[in-house]
């Protein structure tokens, strides 16, 4: 292909090349991208806890949320090139965020996507236009595109939880707004209480919005969830976050499930295109993915890059990974593509 478009190349004069470059033309033909096979897939990438908190622990003397808004620190892919490649994997950025006691975040909203997925510490919450979310271990709280939310601690230890959005695909499509206080435009939310018995709605005062009225996902009801699914044939058992009022996700454009391993099975090899982030929320184990076998265990980070086959294994009696996916991006765009081995 490259010696194609090399004799074509020769075979323009250079006159006419530069006067089709002076009017921001170009011959496909000559691209360096079209009608070439695709790149191997990324490899899989691993940030192991023991050594993530230590660091995380320098951001706490570093700066405070009165300072920089969020105290953040993002897990960026190695196959960053520039400053602005800011991502983990496919169209997602993951972060840790910090909060100490004490501490408060102010309100602000965004047209991302955002989500909470807490890592350690007690006494915090989220407030997500204006309904408190209070953050335990294991605990997602969604965070929807231009809903405000704060965060308060009035705990005694500091507060970390993996922050996730599609801040990435926002950058790409253009379409990335922040606003900052005062708040304004409050809606109004409904209590959980309203939504927590299975097959029953509000037959009056649903919001009328695109998002999940529960904001709060607890891990305690994540595990319950786990025990009673039915496992697969591999003997996994998969939850999906799921939006109590439509049934779909419970969070537009990143898809959130949780897997229930059991030790010493290896899982059934899958692949997409769509891309994932993984958080172990207990127990160990091992995944393998494309070429790579990454060791885990509990609050460690992995990512799944799009096209790579990918299994898990628990090595301890107890093993439950948080999956984060961008399945969703793909779905609706309608390329998504699944297989197993």
């Amino acid at each position: 292909m490259a010696e194609q478009a090399g004799a074509a190349s020769d075979a323009i004069d250079n006159e006419v090349l530069e006067q089709w470059r002076a009017h921001n033309l170009a011959p496909l033909w000559l691209s360096p991208t079209a009608h070439k096979p695709p790149a191997p897939p990324q490899e899989a990438h691993l940030w192991e806890w023991t050594t993530t908190r230590p660091l995380l622990e320098k951001a706490f003397s570093a700066t405070s949320p009165e300072v920089v808004e969020r105290r953040v620190l993002q897990y960026l892919t190695p196959y960053a090139q520039r400053p602005e490649d800011e991502y983990t994997v496919g169209t997602m950025l993951a972060c840790v965020q910090c909060l100490l006691p004490g501490e408060t975040a102010r309100p602000h909203r965004h047209s991302m996507g955002a989500l909470r997925f807490v890592l350690e510490g007690s006494g915090a919450t989220t407030l997500v236009n204006g309904k408190p979310c209070p953050m335990e271990y294991g605990d997602l709280i969604l965070t929807p595109a231009w809903c405000w939310h704060e965060h308060r601690h009035d705990g005694d230890a500091p507060v970390l939880w993996l922050d996730a959005l599609d801040v990435p695909l926002h950058g790409y499509l253009g379409t990335g707004r922040f606003q900052p206080p005062p708040v304004m435009d409050m809606p109004e939310t409904l209590p959980d209480a309203a939504l927590s018995a299975v097959g029953f709605l509000p037959a009056e005062g649903l919001p009328e919005a695109s998002h999940s009225p529960v904001f709060r996902y607890p891990y305690a009801e994540a595990k319950k969830a786990l025990a009673s699914t039915p496992a697969a044939g591999d003997g996994s058992r998969t939850i999906r976050y799921s939006n109590p009022v439509t049934g779909g996700n419970a969070q537009a454009l990143l898809e959130c499930t949780m897997m229930a391993l059991e030790q010493g099975r290896e899982t059934t090899r899958r692949r997409s295109n769509a891309s994932t982030v993984c958080v172990v929320v207990a127990g160990s184990g091992r995944s393998r993915i494309g070429d790579k076998v990454l060791e885990w265990n509990e609050k460690d980070c992995f990512t799944i890059p799009q096209h790579n086959f990918a299994s898990h294994e628990a090595l301890s009696a107890e093993a439950h990974l948080f999956m984060l996916s961008d399945r969703d991006v793909m779905r609706r765009l309608g390329v998504l593509t699944e297989e197993t081995a």
